[in-house]
């Protein structure tokens, strides 16, 4: 039976909910609040702290088809891409999953129902492994299923370690694992390879199509593994190799999708040929920056931006190996949203910020392109008969033109070169320590704070209430009891205290027991718990106390106006900018509201008093500010905007100002827009490509700025002599006169400069004949020395000169070479022998070099030993 991609993408979720799973919405490529991992790479990572019992859902099993990028960190599929026929950078993985409700037995049933009855694969075509112990597994594939024993393969330890098995899944070295079940399809013995276990497991014949995890134990620090008190199920089936199973093809580029996009590809770069691997190549590369861009991720030079920097200029690299001359990348993305927009509608309505932002990204690449192949070139001269690319020249070539490692190796490939990857990585981890850890896994999943309480938040109507301690903690331990001056986490049965989510701050205040007092200076959630942390003012508390819980009421009335203004906001810049604008972050206090949103370049005046001339408009409309809970979905038909990463209950709260502003929102807001009274923009700024803050404050906190920068204007307006509205003409007449003096201190200084240089002619030397001058220069500002070392080249005609001078405790130093003498003394490695005895390096061209010094002192020694190291050459 044919099924399209999309058509097995649907037939899998419609199987499941009609099985009692809830279907839930891919999430981000970007994890949410999970610091371990670059990339969502498998269907589990959205469900992470369900398994792991900190976050609790409406539903106890899922279905999801989760879009995955494999392309930096530990799973990093990048250079197999295109040459292979299953490694991908972005895949889809088809996942079903179960929070302690069914286990084994349901698992494999559902898993093998789907396949034989849904897409009616034939069952002899059908292979299954299990982990070699787990006669569990072994059984129900035997008995209940019927799959003949010679077609179960028990898979036991096979890389050295205990439970170090292809069908054994852990999370972490710590934390939630088990046994597997996988299921292979026989692609029959017109290809090579043998079934899992044989010494021929690694070739085409048999491919995994759906790993099924029981997540049985728990792995403790030493090794030892318990039971975990809820077993739960962790699937996932690729949709490519899937797809090309029920589509009759070997190669996961043959199926419907990468047909298109490779034929699309073919068309925008100009050739004929569809089997060419730089196709293959595009085709995935255009999948993986689409989604990341959609996601939030914009190109940069660290962490994620890197990761989607190097995988669009690793396409352009190919368009070009393929003849591209024009800018082609960006022109997939409309086929890309026709193929998969109806599953994933983000990929739609981001269309035009996806487009532009690969044009620009590959715009500006294809300007270094050149300027970096020609340093290459002049590097591959420099080699001789080395055929290995120092690891400081391919760093150079990344940080100075953009180009990834992989690429140089790419390029050089062709001519026989490799490139030193391990000399690279040294100069990467020196320039990049910063980014150390960004994937990294060593997380110890069993000493995690864990609160089992839940918290119930009552304070959207009252801040102060009678609540019942649940728990306290200080440091990592539950206590039964806090005294004065402990520093603790208090745990509530409910509170009026917001936790900070959303990018609203965390309510402050007091919780009091008779004369006991609990200073609250910040309020988180730890999974379903509300926690008050802060510390004892006075006397102790108790578990199970009950304790009056007091809010700070001004703090919470300006951060909810900051709030309520950041959403009229929102709305705002939609309107002027374009609907490609979305938050990318934020942060909601009492003293100002902070917005990160994705926009390509910096807002004009104009614009940004048009954003502030809505938003007040609005204001002043005085509308109610009205909140309904609904179902998710239901919510998202009604028009209510959602923050596409951000995750939302089952059950939200919907936050509407009029017809201007729906969002869906758990925070606190003001009770109508006129509350806020006032909304002012302070700041607008980039703080990474593609994304925009802006700063902003309202109520009294506006008021305040408008005092504080009318003050600062009437300071300015008495220095100048003027009123307020003369200090820019003012100003520019100063400046105007700031620069006729700088050009007046500039000649005098040369006219200095080229009068000491004449007196040091009086210091030329003869050297085997030549001509050299060595001379320290006092008072003279560096930046005359070049101009000093020409007018003396000329005056010379034939020589070698060395010219220093210290300022501000740095050394500068300038050689110079005459034509006749480049053959002899190198002007670029007479000035690095004398730079690095006084603690520096520099370089340039043979006739002139220029160098920089740290160390003064060592000055009169090494320009000692220039005449010494002349006499060697001339």
């Amino acid at each position: 039976m044919h099924m399209s991609t999309s058509e097995i993408r649907a037939a899998f979720l419609e199987y499941f909910r009609t099985e009692g799973h809830q279907v839930v919405s891919s999430s981000s490529l970007v994890p949410h609040n999970d610091p371990t991992l670059l990339f969502t790479n498998a269907g589990m990572n959205q469900f992470k702290d369900v398994f792991l019992g900190s976050d609790v859902r409406s539903y106890s099993r899922a279905a999801t088809a989760q879009r995955c990028v494999r392309a930096g960190g530990k799973h990093n599929d990048l250079d197999n891409v295109g040459y292979t026929a299953r490694h991908h950078t972005f895949f889809e993985m088809l996942g079903n999953f179960s929070f302690g409700d069914y286990f084994k037995r349901d698992a494999i049933i559902y898993a093998w129902t789907f396949l034989t009855k849904v897409l009616q694969l034939p069952k002899e075509k059908l292979l299954v492994t299990v982990y070699a112990t787990d006669d569990e597994a072994y059984d129900i594939w035997a008995k209940i299923i019927g799959v003949s024993t010679d077609r179960i393969v028990r898979i036991g330890d096979n890389k050295g370690a205990p439970y170090a098995s292809d069908n054994f899944w852990q999370m972490g070295d710590t934390g939630p694992c088990g046994p597997c079940t996988e299921i292979f399809y026989d692609h029959g013995d017109k290809i090579w390879g043998g079934p899992p276990g044989s010494a021929e497991e690694d070739g085409d014949r048999f491919i995994e199509i759906w790993n099924v995890v029981f997540m049985q134990f728990n792995r403790q620090a030493d090794g030892t593994l318990e039971p975990l008190p809820r077993p739960s199920v962790d699937t996932g089936m690729g949709l490519e190799r899937i797809s090309a199973i029920m589509q009759g093809v070997h190669s996961n580029y043959e199926i419907d999708i990468f047909q298109t996009l490779i034929r699309r590809a073919a068309e925008v770069v100009g050739i004929a040929d569809l089997e060419n691997k730089s196709l293959r190549v595009i085709a995935d590369h255009i999948r993986s920056c689409a989604f990341l861009v959609a996601d939030g991720v914009m190109p940069s030079n660290e962490g994620r931006g890197y990761v989607l920097r190097r995988i669009i200029r690793r396409a352009v690299r190919h368009g070009r190996k393929l003849g591209a001359k024009d800018v082609f990348f960006y022109q997939l993305v409309g086929t890309l949203a026709e193929l998969m927009g109806d599953a994933c509608p983000e990929l739609k309505s981001q269309q035009p910020v996806i487009e532009r932002v690969l044009k620009l990204e590959e715009e500006q690449f294809v300007r270094t392109l050149d300027r970096g192949l020609a340093l290459l070139d002049e590097a591959l001269e420099g080699l001789g008969d080395m055929r290995q690319i120092p690891g400081e020249v391919v760093f150079k070539l990344y940080d100075t033109y953009g180009f990834p490692a992989d690429l140089t190796a790419d390029v050089v490939r062709d001519r026989g070169f490799t490139i030193d990857e391990a000399g690279f990585a040294v100069e990467m981890d020196k320039q990049r320590e910063r980014a150390k850890g960004a994937s990294s896994f060593a997380v110890d999943y069993n000493k995690r704070l864990k609160i089992d309480q839940e918290s119930e938040f009552v304070g959207y109507e009252c801040l102060s209430s009678e609540q019942t301690i649940t728990a306290l903690l200080r440091g990592d331990e539950e206590v039964d009891v806090i005294h004065e001056g402990d520093e603790a986490l208090v745990v509530l049965d409910s509170t009026p205290f917001y936790a900070e989510s959303g990018g609203q701050l965390g309510d402050t205040g007091l919780l009091r027991c008779g004369d006991a007092v609990f200073a609250v200076t910040d309020t988180l959630k730890l999974g379903q718990a509300i926690v008050h942390k802060g510390y004892v003012e006075r006397g102790s508390l108790s578990q199970h106390a009950m304790v009056h819980a007091e809010v700070d009421m001004a703090r919470r009335q300006a951060t909810a106006l900051h709030h309520s203004a950041t959403h009229l906001m929102h709305a705002a810049l939609r309107k002027v900018l374009g609907e490609h604008v979305s938050q990318k972050g934020s942060q909601v206090g009492p003293e100002r509201l902070r917005f990160d949103f994705s926009h390509f370049e910096g807002m004009s005046m104009a614009s940004i008093r048009r954003v502030e001339e809505l938003v007040n408009a609005e204001i002043r409309a005085n509308h109610a500010i009205q909140t309904q809970l609904m179902d998710l979905e239901q919510a998202k038909q009604s028009g209510a905007m959602a923050l596409f990463g951000e995750k939302y209950d089952e059950q939200v709260r919907v936050v509407g100002m009029g017809e201007f502003s729906t969002e869906l929102c758990g925070g606190t807001h003001a009770s109508r827009t006129g509350d806020i009274g006032f909304f002012k923009i302070i700041a607008e700024s980039g703080v990474a490509a593609g994304i925009r803050r802006i700063e902003a404050v309202v109520g009294k906190a506006a008021i305040d700025y408008i005092h504080q920068l009318g003050e600062q204007i009437d300071e300015t307006a008495n220095l100048i002599k003027g009123d307020q509205f003369s200090i820019a003409s003012k100003v520019r007449q100063f400046m105007e006169r700031t620069k006729l003096l700088e050009r007046e201190v500039e000649q005098l200084k040369a006219k200095l400069a080229a009068h000491a240089g004449s007196n040091l002619l009086t210091q030329v030397v003869r050297v085997n004949g030549q001509q050299v001058l060595v001379a320290e220069m006092d008072g003279v500002d560096p930046k005359s020395l070049r101009t000093t070392l020409d007018e003396l080249k000329n005056r010379l005609q034939s020589g070698v000169l060395l010219l220093a001078t210290v300022a501000d405790g740095k050394v500068s130093l300038i050689a110079g070479v005459t034509a006749d003498l480049t053959g002899k003394v190198k002007a670029g490695e007479l000035v690095n022998m004398v730079a690095q005895q006084v603690g520096g390096k520099g370089g340039g061209r043979p006739d002139m070099a220029q160098a920089g010094g740290t160390l003064p002192d060592a000055l009169p020694a090494a320009m000692g030993r220039v005449i010494p190291w002349l006499e060697e050459r001339l």
